[in-house]
């Protein structure tokens, strides 16, 4: 016991001087921590190969066109003559001056002769300058002034003018059809230029001429001045200044109210129907110079019918609209959308039925048009109920041929002046004999 107990002892005693001793040798070895690991590495990619790392090899990726193109003209093959063999009884000298001559030509004919792949392709996908022809240039502005709507505007103050209970003058209604149509055209061209860069993320309007650069912003403002100045100038002068007013403001409204609403709140809706509701005002005032009740039914009637014909539209644009960051009613309160849509359409028919009560028209104007608003009026409860894209192009169909049925019907149900001015003299009759009969 005493002997084991001793060799414990000295073994205890001698471990910290062994491993003194291991250290100076490994020191001496060079043997470091890393080395250990590099040999432990080395030992599993060897005793385990399923452990170690196997590069993978790359998958051939499709090549774009693009690239491709780029290729073939990296490795152009330029084909050279082969000079024909020299005699032997010529000189080395001059062989081998005549043979670099025919390569120098050969390489030249061959430069000018060969000609690049996808040179033609690669030149159409560079940036180009757009360069404005004169035979394009009317188009173009057609397309900024949006001539469908123009027209659309002039035909209602054309139809508000001949609503007017006076006798038809052709000199104003040329003035006054022309001053609209010039405010119009000038309207929608600023909107143009305030829209670019909303309107070139919607596929609706990435082709118009600001998006694409077919004419410069500065050219757009001033055709925007071009057509609005003289067209408010036209109304004041040359119709009325009530007429002119009118336009102005119509234009005030539309550009610096109803533009910017578009992205901050759905009020721009109710904004934009009182934009559209307004020339056939005009028209009534350029007919009578005065604000009657005539006239404030027709602008009714427009803008009730601008909800559903807009409401439709949008519906089946509510993802360019979203994309383009527009605050519409299809977008953000798709139910009130359906709702306004069905509401102005049933108010279609109470708007037909005031006319004959404001002695406008005669009482067969809510009998005829009573079809065709109640027809509308159908398709608005179709689009409230099934609020898809099917019964909402339905809607908006109806709307394009409703409105200028209804103005036309209403057209030919218009009191004349002979009724107005035998009832006039009716009542002044009546009102003089109640003067007699008071009188002693």
């Amino acid at each position: 016991g005493l002997f084991v107990w001793r060799l414990r002892n000295t073994g205890v005693r001698q471990i910290p001087y062994r491993f003194v001793h291991l250290y100076h040798i490994a020191n001496d070895r060079l043997i470091t921590f890393q080395y250990f690991n590099f040999l432990k590495r080395m030992y599993v990619t060897q005793y385990n190969k399923d452990l170690s790392q196997r590069a993978k090899p790359m998958s051939d990726s499709v090549v774009s066109p693009f690239h491709e193109l780029q290729q073939l003209d990296q490795e152009k093959k330029v084909v050279r003559k082969i000079s024909p063999v020299s005699p032997v009884h010529q000189s080395w000298s001059e062989t081998s001056s005549r043979n670099e001559l025919r390569e120098i030509k050969s390489a030249a004919e061959t430069e000018d002769s060969v000609i690049p792949v996808g040179a033609k392709s690669k030149e159409d996908r560079q940036w180009k300058e757009m360069k404005l022809r004169l035979d394009d240039f009317p188009g173009i502005l057609a397309r900024l002034s949006k001539i469908k709507l123009t027209a659309l505007v002039v035909s209602t103050a054309s139809a508000g003018f001949a609503m007017a209970p006076v006798p038809f003058e052709l000199t104003c209604f040329l003035l006054a059809s022309l001053g609209t149509g010039l405010a119009s055209c000038a309207a929608n061209s600023i909107n143009q230029f305030f829209e670019v860069p909303f309107d070139s993320n919607m596929n609706r309007t990435k082709n118009r001429p600001l998006v694409r650069g077919q004419i410069s912003p500065l050219l757009a403002v001033c055709f925007a001045a071009s057509c609005g100045v003289p067209g408010i100038a036209l109304l004041t002068l040359g119709v009325n200044p009530l007429t002119g007013a009118l336009g102005a403001f119509n234009i005030f409204l539309y550009t610096c109210c109803y533009t910017p609403l578009k992205r901050m709140s759905i009020a721009n809706t109710w904004v934009g129907a009182v934009v559209g509701a307004i020339p056939p005002i005009m028209g009534w005032t350029a007919a009578t110079g005065s604000l009657d009740a005539g006239a404030l039914l027709l602008g009714g009637i427009l803008y009730s019918w601008q909800f559903p014909h807009f409401n439709a539209l949008s519906w089946g644009l509510r993802e360019d609209y979203s994309r383009g960051g527009y605050c519409m009613m299809s977008v953000t309160h798709p139910g009130l959308c359906r709702r306004v849509a069905l509401r102005h359409c049933l108010a279609l028919i109470g708007l037909s039925t005031v006319a004959p009560v404001l002695d406008i028209t005669t009482w067969t104007f809510p009998i005829v048009s009573l079809p065709i608003n109640l027809y509308i009026s159908y398709l608005g409860f179709r689009f409230y109920r099934d609020a898809d894209r099917s019964s909402s192009r339905k809607l908006f169909f109806c709307s394009l041929w409703h409105l200028p049925m209804l103005l036309l019907v209403m057209f030919t149900c218009k009191k004349s002046l002979l009724e107005k001015e035998d009832k006039g003299d009716l009542q002044g009759r009546s009102r003089e004999r109640a003067m007699e009969i008071r009188l002693p």
